[in-house]
């Protein structure tokens, strides 16, 4: 090699990356029919069940901009901007609550609810994940149907139920509802009991039977 090129040869390969970024996960993208055709079907167990054995909120997704996760979705999904005020106090700003077509100013009326309620979550699996994965669920913002900004009163009516007890009181808000609750249980490899089954089976295969569920399997 010429004596000259040497020294930029070693350079060039001392700035090459040490390791390829890994390529971006495509998402699945199905239909509600066969989305839910996906969902083991399992007995659901409480057994052990606790809160706190879900981690939130914690730093978020951004861990400089001193806003824990609840504090960011609010921030994502706000339709008018809320005043951000030094350490994440949020205040103002304007909210759809899609469950029931609300229109909410400043958060205080607003929780953020996890699709897939953390109790749920547990009957479904995630009783035998690890405490880091379980966390990994309550903070889930790397999907955007993991976690909703709604109006506190149908985010407590909802509680822990799953669709066979409880839909959104807006009608026009139900077949998102059950994509997005498909969505998380494919996401996170969740079960789903036979009355749950049968409930998401009602709205694929008559109201929401063109409705379209995308979704990226968590590893």
């Amino acid at each position: 090699m010429n004596k000259l090129l040497a020294p930029l040869g070693a350079l060039c390969l001392a700035l090459l990356p040490l390791t390829l970024p890994a390529p971006s996960q495509a998402a699945e993208v199905l239909t509600l029919s066969d989305a839910v055709g996906r969902i083991k079907t399992a007995e659901e167990a409480r057994t052990g069940y606790t809160r706190t054995a879900f981690k939130h909120w914690n730093s978020g997704e951004d861990r400089a901009d001193g806003c824990n996760t609840r504090a960011e979705v609010l921030l994502a999904e706000a339709i008018v901007a809320p005043t951000v005020s030094p350490g994440c106090k949020i205040s103002g700003g304007t909210w759809r609550s899609y469950y029931d077509n609300q229109e909410v100013t400043g958060p205080a009326g607003l929780d953020i609810d996890h699709m897939v309620p953390l109790a749920e979550a547990w009957d479904s699996g995630a009783s035998a994940w690890t405490p880091a994965k379980r966390e990994a669920y309550a903070n889930d913002q790397k999907a955007t149907t993991s976690l909703v900004a709604v109006t506190a009163r149908t985010n407590r009516q909802k509680a822990d139920q799953d669709p066979a007890d409880w839909l959104p009181p807006a009608p026009e808000a139900r077949c998102r509802y059950v994509a997005e609750w498909v969505s998380t249980k494919l996401r996170w490899k969740l079960s789903a009991d036979q009355p749950e089954v049968e409930a998401l089976k009602v709205f694929a295969e008559s109201a929401c039977e063109d409705t379209v569920v995308q979704y990226t399997v968590v590893k």
